[in-house]
């Protein structure tokens, strides 16, 4: 069972100017003060996995809204948050959603990165209070400090977030910046 993280991984998210900060070895709940830490220097990504640190992604020092597309487990059918975005797509008369930079998580979901402006104060919301739909979770810069995720390389419970898709970070598409922010 791989433990360590992918030092790789986070050297190309810093690549594609996403801000990095340590996370515990194995762990997804940052220390206090994680949104000073968070860099696109590659040479500081040596310090920040020393011990095999996992990495996060922050929204705000990088510009992004993410979308975290979960593929949940229940009792009853699975529920799909990738099935739910492409819902929207479909609705939108849209094939698929933009190239852009995205990580797989270890339960096969997706987290998908959009550079937005530096104006943008989308703010986090996860489970059905999403306006793109029940439970798709996003992670923005919001106002102050903003979100948020565990990035590529990291490894939780034996399982690797990996990247999948290594191209530029896209621009936040215009009909999900207008539902975040208006909610239509």
């Amino acid at each position: 069972m791989n433990t360590t993280t992918d030092f790789d991984a986070p050297v190309r998210a810093a690549g594609r100017c996403l801000a990095l900060f340590r996370l515990p070895a194995g762990g997804r709940v940052p220390a206090r003060g994680w949104h000073e830490e968070a860099t696109t220097d590659p040479d500081a990504l040596v310090q920040l996995l020393a011990d095999g640190a996992n990495i996060g992604v922050g929204c705000r020092a990088s510009r992004v809204v993410a979308l975290d597309l979960d593929v949940h487990e229940a009792d009853g059918p699975a529920l799909n948050d990738i099935e739910t975005l492409r819902t929207q797509l479909d609705i939108r008369g849209l094939t698929d959603w933009p190239t852009t930079f995205t990580a797989m998580t270890p339960h096969q979901g997706l987290h998908l990165y959009f550079r937005v402006p530096t104006t943008c104060t989308i703010g986090s919301v996860s489970g059905g209070r999403s306006p793109l739909g029940p439970g798709i979770d996003v992670r923005g810069p919001a106002r102050r400090r903003g979100g948020y995720l565990v990035g590529p390389g990291s490894v939780v419970g034996g399982l690797p977030y990996l990247i999948v898709r290594d191209v530029p970070v896209a621009p936040l598409p215009d009909w999900i910046s207008r539902r975040l922010q208006n909610g239509r």
